[in-house]
């Protein structure tokens, strides 16, 4: 059986295929940032049946802090209570100086979660990645970012 490509053009294809995987091995930027509900909790908006039920709503504007927690930004967006007592499905934007970063996903009320990164503006326009969001049980949360930006 022939092939159909030509010795060149074979060479040129695995030369491609060789880069293209070379390029996402790279390692991804990772960003770790501590969203701060100690002075501005979340506001509860009970919309059904009174306590914790489905479609009750969390909105947030908090602080943003790096590791060594100083404040670089705000994070801030909502929250419905999909299973009660376990989970909400959640959006929000990380709002630091340079550009914003937009995720979304399942917000677990204990562990840790794993969410998308949606999008974003600035720097982070482009961006692609993950983020998990683990509950300290101290009215913080750490979000750990792994992304790339095209």
């Amino acid at each position: 059986m022939k092939s159909r490509f030509a010795p060149a053009s074979r060479r040129l294809l695995v030369a491609t295929l060789l880069t293209a995987t070379a390029c996402t091995q790279d390692s991804p930027t990772v960003l770790v940032t501590i969203a701060d509900a100690r002075s501005d909790q979340a506001q509860w908006i009970d919309t059904g049946e009174p306590g914790d039920s489905a479609g009750d709503i969390l909105v947030f504007d908090q602080p943003l802090l790096d590791a060594a927690f100083n404040t670089i930004g705000n994070n801030a967006g909502s929250c419905i209570r999909t299973r009660p007592g376990h989970s909400f499905q959640c959006q929000w934007t990380l709002g630091l100086a340079d550009g914003s970063i937009q995720v979304a996903g399942r917000e677990l009320d204990q562990g840790t979660s794993s969410l998308s990164i949606v999008g974003g503006t600035g720097r982070y326009a482009g961006i692609r990645g993950d983020m998990t969001s683990t509950n300290n049980e101290d009215g913080t949360f750490t979000q750990t970012l792994r992304y790339r930006v095209r």
